[in-house]
């Protein structure tokens, strides 16, 4: 029995030359692009490297992984295909760096609860008590968007910018999103600011969330005052009473601020479907109740 493997006998068998001359492989002239067939002997040997590389290829390919860029992790499918609330893993936020806190130094007494513990003198944020928070704020944002609320994310820095565009857009008329600046009185003296479009359109939101809350606290204070729930990405250096829903995490990050935004626009336009899907229900069991009504001699109410 020989040791040798099959590829290389039937490489070798592939690897027959005609002759003792030497030739070149369809090289065109002044090219080294294109090739050209210029005998029948080049056509056999096309031939024969064709048949060697396919039957190399499909030798090795068994051996081979089968990962692609499609199913791969890349980098920017946090921002550009984002996971969903059920999806989310906390090998996810771990590799986005949203355990890392503030130094131990800077450490708000009240997010203690909310620490593993300090490694070389950083906070480290425990992810067992993220995960579930970023969850419940998943479907507090699911049911506001399905009961046609308008939410807002709010991200002043300017490596947030994308993250709230494309997290608002997720939900079509329903979302908006603030990356510049907040206008003060925004809320709290909307009647003075918009003083035309207070009568057309609905200026208070259902919801708003901050992805850098710490530099937001006038719009936090107001939505207070206004009595709008509030949800933020909480470090180790903030208070987590200042939202009503704290999701613990690294807000210095932004592949961290770009995972919890797409959960969370994922988990309302999941609101925004079942709304429609909901709409869609409604109207046809209406048009059978009315065609039940003509059949019986009732008529069009």
């Amino acid at each position: 029995m020989s040791l040798r493997p099959r590829w290389f006998n039937a490489t070798r068998c592939l690897q027959r030359q005609r002759g003792n001359a030497a030739r070149t492989t369809y090289t065109a002239p002044n090219s080294s692009l294109e090739s050209t067939i210029e005998s029948p002997e080049d056509w056999h040997l096309m031939q024969e490297n064709r048949a060697r590389f396919k039957m190399l290829l499909d030798l090795f390919n068994q051996y081979g992984s089968t990962q692609t860029r499609e199913n791969a992790f890349q980098p920017h499918h946090t921002l550009s295909r984002p996971l969903g609330p059920s999806q989310t893993t906390l090998s996810a936020l771990v590799a986005t760096g949203a355990h890392f806190g503030h130094t131990a130094s800077l450490m708000n007494p009240n997010f203690l609860p909310y620490t593993y513990g300090t490694r070389a003198g950083l906070t480290i944020i425990d992810l067992e008590q993220t995960l579930p928070l970023l969850r419940r704020a998943a479907n507090l944002v699911r049911a506001v968007a399905q009961r046609n609320g308008t939410i807002i994310f709010v991200g002043t820095r300017p490596d947030l910018q994308d993250t709230i565009q494309r997290a608002s857009e997720r939900l079509g008329t329903q979302g908006y999103h603030i990356g510049e600046r907040w206008l003060p009185g925004t809320l709290t003296n909307r009647n003075q600011l918009f003083q035309e479009e207070s009568q057309e359109y609905r200026l208070t939101p259902d919801l708003v969330v901050f992805l850098n809350p710490l530099a937001n606290m006038n719009a936090i204070r107001e939505c207070a005052i206004q009595h709008v729930p509030t949800v933020g990405i909480i470090d180790s250096n903030a208070d987590p009473r200042i939202v009503m829903y704290p999701i613990p995490a690294n807000d210095d990050s932004p592949r961290t601020a770009q995972i919890i935004a797409g959960v969370l626009s994922v988990a309302g336009k999941e609101g925004v479907m079942a709304r429609e899907e909901n709409h869609k229900t409604q109207q046809h069991h209406a048009h059978r109740v009315l065609i039940k009504q003509a059949l019986n001699g009732e008529g069009y109410v």
